[in-house]
């Protein structure tokens, strides 16, 4: 019986050994690649047993993977992995009175802390990727973060493991090692007593030491701690499969000291003096990793360092943090903030946390790759250090952007390492060489937080010597005897430049239509952006839009990551080897919702969306597509001929129907979809009939733009809008032929469509482009498309840029073009949806200004409310669909309480509503212009009079007639309104 037949048949969680199982599970967050030759899920401790056993009898190696956010390439190989998110992520018990915890190897830290927060507890450790991170994968890197001054690393925290070994043996890893079975523990001991004074002499002193074998924990002195012995051994001497670990208690209130310091040098000289205080953090990043609108909300100076303090109330906590700030004066602050507020102290830290993938793009746009993550020296010597460091980068030509855990003196960096061709990876290698010779001339631990892996394993020599690496060796023997679990990590470890995840990638780039400007043009480069820190894997109910659909499955095809991960494999082309026509990407991409949450989200701005769209482009090119791209694609083009031949009252009436449902399954729709009725006049044929349309006051000219979903579906919010564009004054033109922004195009990857589409409206456009006019587009994913697809679909027409600078929200229109008018006052709550592309695009500030002046109160959603346009209209999308709206957004709205007003900008947000919950929401325009006419009816004053201005570039009797057929329809084909 074959590998996978046998586990199949013997373990009862999923065995997965197709391409795109695979595919997903070749790279963590690493510069490494390996294929594995299957995927295995286990359900319990019995799942693991087995497959283990299994994979013995098969000769094969094992690996054991959590989230698969390691950096230094430990959680890849070419055997069996063991992912242990799917279903060993449960908590077995807390016990509150106790302060522990029992939990499996695939618990996400934050699962936890969320558990142990109800008592007032904590999990100490909390690295940067603490949303998705499981213990698992904590317990075999020995995790820190940002907390370890205070609570210490994932070793001091762990009272007890139970693993299996190599052999299948179980054993309970803890102090004293009566757990462990004699045919293990005695060999060991027998190696610890012969080797008493290596051990004793042979490990750097330095909170952060977390590189090699922690053989030193079993000392006599030491407890003969087999738990922290474990703790870092990167899976290579067993498998966890429970651990029992200890909970901290957290302060009832903190405060977060920003302390500016001249230079990033200056904060790590400072760093270890403010250890005094009791900090619970000392974090420290330079001027160069911090954008200019963050740096803005920080105090004066060139470099920072984050110092948090606790207490046991606001008062205690303030006091403590100005004491500190007071003796951090005197040596040499350039400024210094207090931050009080909850909300305010986690924006800050999203900057520091988001550095480990902001940090792989410098500000030319060059890449950065880890390697050289998370060396550590003691903290006195970190400025030092930190000078040599950069010293050295300058000697190679090389640069980075250090920041990290000033306070234990680990410093986390991204390096331009030319990883893609003979002489870069040279570089990197003689680089790494005598970067290591430099931390260990510190006093020094090569890896301080993440493990060594395949980066720096191959270098501990330099750190311990050769014969203390031979005992390394010995141990994982006494372990592993056949090499299984996880080999070349650690012991007798693969070279730092093998297995590199760049050697398999194309070095011409493949032709595409898109530009991809910020990669060079490169749409592998664009994939590569992706370095696996798996943002993407947060399910935290509203923490941020990406990524919907995994929230909602949990599958690891359907994140963002996963979905890169299966491009870069699509590339590579030696698992996944069909190239644009790979089944396996289809698969992954068919639920993205294109909603571009990535885009912002995600710390190094992966544009999932994008590259759906370039995808289906080129899979479906010259081949016939699925209805729905027919159907929905071209959604502009049947809106306009249904405008043009007035058939929108027989639709709606068709609409329903029996035939409405053979219209759905010609059509590519969900059975489960009601048809969105249209607009028996479109807006723009109502703009032509209006008496008003050239009557304006003296204000800013703004061309009021048409597209389908207002234009058709939604005429009342572009009705709305004139309506308060003309109390505040404006002179609204409206474009005299079709226009679109060709979002619906795009979005089902009809690329060659959507630029001939915005050919056409740049050729409408021009006169205002020239004008400079500020173009106010109601429909934020329009917005979002004008603003980012436009530029990117036709980089060699400068005019596409042009109009991207022209593009206007409602709000942002109203703030620049009429920043003196007053909204009217309607104090209300409110609650609703904020679109995702306006999130991740377009901003929402304007807004939320706006609602604030107007008095309408309450935060708006933040997730995706996952109709995305035509994703929740396709068929098989539904279910899904619907998944995605209860995440965040009908839970919200189920909640608001009587009079609230539910706003959303985006018609897909308030069609979803209306099908999902029979709830009404409204554009903001649409409240706004309510509030203006019973401002008026209660004042009993006439509508402000203007008079006409005949140089406007778009008068409206230069329009198209009415009249115009279906043969212009034709001529115009695929330039509907968008």
């Amino acid at each position: 019986m074959d590998l996978a037949a046998e586990l199949r048949k013997n373990v009862r969680g999923d065995v997965e050994f197709d391409a795109a199982s695979r595919a997903l599970m070749t790279m963590d967050a690493s510069n490494y690649r390996r294929v594995p030759v299957g995927v295995v899920a286990p359900r319990d401790a019995d799942d693991v047993a087995a497959a283990l056993a299994v994979c013995r009898a098969h000769d094969t190696p094992i690996v054991a993977r959590g989230a698969g956010t390691s950096i230094a390439g430990q959680a890849t190989g070419t055997g069996v992995v063991l992912d242990f998110t799917r279903y060993m992520n449960r908590i077995l018990s807390l016990d509150p009175h106790a302060g522990s915890a029992v939990v499996q190897p695939g618990v996400i830290l934050d699962t936890l802390r969320d558990a142990a927060s109800v008592h007032g507890l904590t999990f100490g450790p909390d690295p940067s990727t603490h949303s998705r991170c499981t213990l698992g994968g904590m317990i075999g890197n020995n995790s820190c973060g940002a907390h370890s001054v205070a609570w210490g690393t994932t070793a001091d925290n762990v009272q007890h493991l139970d693993v299996l070994t190599a052999d299948g043996t179980p054993a309970r890893l803890a102090p004293g090692g009566e757990g462990v079975p004699a045919a293990l523990r005695e060999p060991v001991t027998a190696l610890v007593a012969r080797e008493l004074a290596r051990l004793r002499t042979g490990f750097p002193e330095l909170p952060r030491r977390i590189s090699g074998y922690a053989l030193d924990a079993l000392l006599p002195e030491n407890g003969e701690n087999w738990a922290r012995a474990h703790c870092g051994s990167e899976g290579t001497l067993a498998l966890l499969t429970e651990a029992r670990v200890t909970l901290v208690q957290t302060p009832a209130a903190r405060v977060l000291a920003v302390l500016g310091y001249p230079d990033e040098t200056a904060a790590a000289e400072a760093a270890s003096a403010l250890l005094t205080h009791g900090p619970l953090t000392v974090e420290g990043m330079a001027n160069d990793l911090v954008g200019p609108s963050a740096r803005a909300s920080l105090p004066r100076g060139g470099a920072w360092l984050f110092v948090e303090v606790g207490g046991s109330d606001e008062a205690a906590a303030r006091s403590a943090a100005e004491q500190l700030c007071t003796a951090a004066a005197s040596d040499g602050t350039t400024d210094h903030a207090l931050i009080v507020e909850p909300a305010a102290q986690r924006a800050l830290w999203r900057i520091r946390e988001d550095a480990s993938g902001t940090g792989t793009r410098l500000a030319d746009g060059s890449e950065a790759w880890p390697g050289w993550e998370d060396c550590a020296v003691p903290p006195a010597r970190l400025g030092a250090y930190l000078r040599d460091f950069r010293a050295l980068l300058t000697e190679y030509g090389l640069r980075g952007l250090p920041y990290g855990h000033f306070g234990d003196g680990c410093i986390h960096v991204r390096i331009d390492f030319d990883l893609m061709n003979d002489q870069g990876i040279a570089v990197f290698r003689e680089f790494s060489t005598e970067l290591a010779k430099t931390v260990v001339a510190h006093g020094g631990s090569l890896s301080g937080e993440h493990g060594d892996g395949q980066a720096r394993a191959e270098l501990l020599p330099t750190m311990y010597g050769p014969e203390l690496v031979r005992v390394f060796g010995e141990f994982k023997d006494l372990w592993d005897p056949a090499n299984m679990l996880n080999p070349g990590i650690l012991a007798r470890p693969h070279r730092l430049d093998e297995n590199l995840r760049f050697e398999v990638l194309p070095r011409t780039p493949p032709e595409t239509v898109f530009a991809y400007p910020h990669d060079g043009g490169d749409f592998s480069a664009a994939v590569r952006r992706c370095v696996g820190v798996a943002k993407c894997r947060n399910t935290s109910a509203g923490a941020n839009v990406m990524c919907p659909s995994f929230r909602v499955t949990g599958e690891e095809q359907h994140s963002t990551r996963g979905r890169a991960r299966l491009l870069h494999e699509m590339l590579a082309g030696d698992v996944v080897k069909d190239g644009w026509q790979s089944d396996e990407v289809d698969e992954a991409l068919d639920l993205c919702l294109s909603c571009k949450g990535c885009r912002s989200d995600c710390p190094v701005g992966v544009d999932m969306a994008t590259y759906k769209a370039e995808f289906l482009h080129q899979r479906y090119r010259g081949r016939v597509r699925p209805a729905a791209h027919y159907a929905m694609g071209r959604l502009p083009l049947w809106l306009r001929l249904t405008d043009v031949l007035r058939a929108a009252p027989l639709l709606n009436l068709l609409a329903r129907t029996p035939l409405a449902a053979v219209a759905k399954r010609l059509g590519g729709i969900a059975p489960e979809r009601d048809i969105p009725e249209v607009a028996p006049r479109s807006f723009v044929r109502r703009w032509r009939g209006r008496r008003d349309r050239r009557e304006h006051g003296d204000g800013q000219r703004v061309v009021l733009w048409p597209d389908t979903f207002t234009n058709h579906l939604s005429p009342e919010a572009g009705e709305a809008a004139v309506e308060v564009f003309h109390d505040a004054g404006l002179r609204i033109a409206v474009p005299p032929k079709p226009v679109c922004c060709g979002l619906t195009y795009v979005t089902t990857g009809q690329l060659d469509l959507a630029r001939a589409t915005l050919t056409h409206t740049l050729d409408v456009m021009e006169p205002a482009i020239r004008a400079g006019l500020p173009v106010a587009v109601l429909e934020p994913p329009c917005a979002a498309a004008l603003r980012t697809d436009l530029p990117e679909l036709l980089p060699d027409d400068p005019r596409a840029a042009r109009l991207a600078g022209l593009v206007r929200t409602f709000a942002e229109t109203l703030e620049s073009c009429a920043p003196d008018w007053q909204p009217p006052r309607l104090d209300r709550p409110v609650a609703g949806q904020n679109h995702c592309h306006q999130h991740a695009v377009l901003g929402d500030r304007a807004d939320r200004e706006l609602r604030e002046r107007a008095g309408l109160t309450g935060q708006l959603s933040a997730g995706c409310c996952g109709l995305a346009g035509n994703f929740g209209f396709e068929k098989g999308h539904y279910e899904v669909s619907a998944a995605c709206a209860e995440d965040t957004l009908l839970p919200a709205v189920r909640a608001a309480g009587p009079g609230t007003e539910l706003l959303a900008d985006g018609y897909s947000c308030r069609t979803q509503l209306q099908q999902l919950a029979g709830l009404r929401s409204r554009h903001l325009a649409e409240v706004l212009a309510e509030g203006l006419r019973a401002a008026r009816e209660k004042a009993a004053t006439d509508p402000r009079a203007n008079s006409a201005d005949s140089t406007d570039p778009f008068d409206p009797l230069d329009a198209a007639d009415d009249t115009e057929g279906a043969d212009a329809t034709e001529r115009h084909r695929g330039e509907g309104e968008g």
